[in-house]
């Protein structure tokens, strides 16, 4: 089988970072394959001239960089920046919304400057991280539900007549409101949802059940979760010559894949590396979206 092209593996990529938090993991496993060294922050590092390392915080950053074998103290980096966060839905804190209509609906906020009215009428799921309660303690897992389960509706048209004179200005707290369930489909789930000791209140107990199904685990082992709601359309080829590449998340999932192939790539080249004076650097940050200044965006002192 013929190796796939960089439009392809990044098409891969793109499939399996469906957040911040899987294209973090997906960089990781890239460098490992790669034969970088994991370092931890609270430990001490013991650095090589022509080593090859990488560190990440909060597992939606990560900092990789290559020492050139001439390397001395003063001498310069060769950095490339990019960010794994995209302009998304994420669910609030407390997701329980306020049910109508017959319909159980889910808490979401907008995050980063995203064209909002394009997430109407799609396919949607959820994906991130879970703190999840083990056996054998408390784990940070990666979850992604590869099934539609939710959708933002739009009025029909006999409801909004105007909507193609006076365009459409949705509120984001009324309208922007995912729907998951019809109210009987929740009330037949509550005997189901109390037996197996309930979950958290500040979500719908169908919503921690899927997130159960999908990590493995009972409901109640479901302790926390920061998720995003996602588009289960994947990114494809397309176009009559297959030249476009059609998907959600390339701001700036695009930028973090040339940038981890090409560190990647040059690292690869012993000799090289080992007749570099600089050190070459790839540092994919979080929250740029949001103005970058948290402690794993790109405003924090991470770099020094």
């Amino acid at each position: 089988m013929a190796a796939p092209t960089i439009a392809e593996d990044l098409v891969s990529f793109l499939n399996k970072s469906w957040t911040h938090f899987h294209a973090t993991d997906e960089c990781c496993k890239k460098l490992d394959a790669a034969g970088f060294t994991y370092l931890k922050e609270r430990e001490e590092w013991d650095l090589q001239k022509g080593g090859k390392y990488y560190f990440t915080r909060n597992k939606s950053t990560v900092i990789a960089f290559v020492i050139g074998g001439k390397y001395t103290p003063g001498n310069g980096f060769n950095l490339v920046a990019a960010h794994t966060d995209s302009p998304c839905l994420k669910l609030k804190p407390v997701s329980l919304a306020k049910s109508n209509g017959g319909f159980l609906k889910v808490g979401v906020q907008t995050y980063g400057g995203g064209l909002w009215h394009t997430w109407f009428d799609r396919d949607l799921t959820v994906a991130g991280r879970v703190l999840v309660k083990r056996p054998t303690g408390m784990s940070h897992e990666l979850v992604c539900v590869d099934r539609p389960i939710m959708r933002i509706p739009n009025l029909a048209i006999h409801m909004d007549r105007e909507v193609n004179t006076k365009g459409f200005n949705p509120n984001f707290e009324k309208h922007m409101v995912p729907i998951i369930a019809t109210q009987i489909k929740a009330a037949l789930a509550e005997p189901a949802a109390a037996s197996s000791g309930g979950a958290p209140p500040v979500h719908h107990p169908m919503l921690v059940e899927v997130l159960a199904e999908a990590l493995k685990c009972a409901p109640e082992e479901v302790v926390d979760f920061e998720l995003n709601v996602c588009d289960v359309q994947p990114a494809t080829l397309a176009g009559a010559k297959s030249e476009f590449i059609f998907s959600g998340r390339l701001d700036n999932l695009c930028m973090s894949y040339v940038s981890i192939e090409a560190l990647v790539k040059a690292a690869a080249d012993k000799e090289v590396v080992a007749s570099d004076t600089n050190c070459w650097m790839c540092a994919l940050f979080d929250n740029e979206e949001v103005g970058s200044a948290t402690a794993q965006g790109g405003g924090s002192p991470l770099m020094f």
